[in-house]
C-alpha cells in the first residue's frame, strides 16, 4: 500500500472509532476536517472501505431508519468498527516515527491525539518541531546566500515560507509545553492535548 492509502485507512478507522457512519458522511468528514483528503473521491474511499471489510476491521450494518425517509427506497449502509478494527487503530496510533510528522501526515495524526498515548503524542510533536526547525534553518541559509540575486516576488515567497515555519514552531512549542504539564493519570493520558489553533489551517485541533 502507498503511504497515502495507509493514511486514509488510519483516518477512516479513526473517524469510525468516534461513531458509525455512512460512506457519504465519512467522505464529508474526511473532506472537511482533514485537509490532505479535500479532493477525496468515492472511487478512492470505497476501495479502502472494501479492503477494511475484507480484513474484518469494519462491518456493514443496514440503516433501516434511513429507508423510511422521504426519497429513500432502500436502507443505506452504515460502517462500524469491529473489535479487531479498534485494536488495529490503536496499533496505528502508537506509531511515532518520521512518517507521523511529515507535511501530509501530521495533521491526520494530530486529529486523533485524543485517542493517542501521551508519550506518543509528545514524540510526534517533538519530531514535527525538529523537522520544522531544520526547514527554517535551510530557508534562512538560502535567504542569506541568495538575497542579492532574488527578485522581489521570489524574496517575498521565501519570506512567507520562513514566517509560516516560525509560526508553526511557536505553536508546537506551546503544545509541547502543555503536553509536559498534563498530569500523568490514566484519564489525562486519554484526554489528548488541549485544543489549539493550527497555524497552517487556522482550525481548532
Amino acid at each position: 500500500m502507498s503511504r497515502r492509502s495507509d493514511l486514509l485507512e488510519f483516518a477512516v478507522l479513526g473517524l469510525l472509532h468516534e461513531s458509525p457512519m455512512h460512506g457519504y458522511e465519512l467522505r464529508k468528514r474526511l473532506n472537511a476536517a482533514l485537509g490532505v483528503f479535500r479532493a477525496l473521491s468515492y472511487g478512492t474511499l470505497y476501495p479502502c472501505l472494501r479492503g477494511l471489510l475484507d480484513r474484518g476491521l469494519i462491518t456493514e450494518v443496514a440503516d433501516t431508519a434511513a429507508a423510511g425517509t422521504a426519497g429513500s427506497k432502500r436502507a443505506r449502509i452504515v460502517y462500524e468498527l469491529t473489535a479487531d478494527g479498534k485494536e488495529h487503530f490503536q496499533d496505528l496510533a502508537k506509531e511515532a516515527g518520521p512518517t507521523a510528522w511529515e507535511d501530509d501526515t501530521f495533521d491526520v495524526h494530530l486529529a486523533f491525539f485524543a485517542r493517542t498515548e501521551a508519550e506518543v503524542r509528545l514524540r510526534i510533536l517533538e519530531g514535527r518541531r525538529s523537522r520544522l526547525e531544520e526547514r527554517l534553518a535551510t530557508i534562512r541559509s538560502a535567504s542569506a546566500k541568495n538575497r542579492e540575486r532574488l527578485d522581489a516576488y521570489t524574496a517575498a515567497l521565501q519570506q512567507h515560507g520562513e514566517d509560516a515555519a516560525e509560526r508553526e514552531v511557536r505553536w508546537l512549542n506551546e503544545l509541547i509545553t502543555a503536553e509536559r504539564n498534563i498530569p500523568s493519570t490514566p484519564r489525562a493520558t486519554q484526554a489528548g492535548s488541549p485544543a489549539a489553533t493550527n497555524p497552517t489551517t487556522g482550525n481548532k485541533e
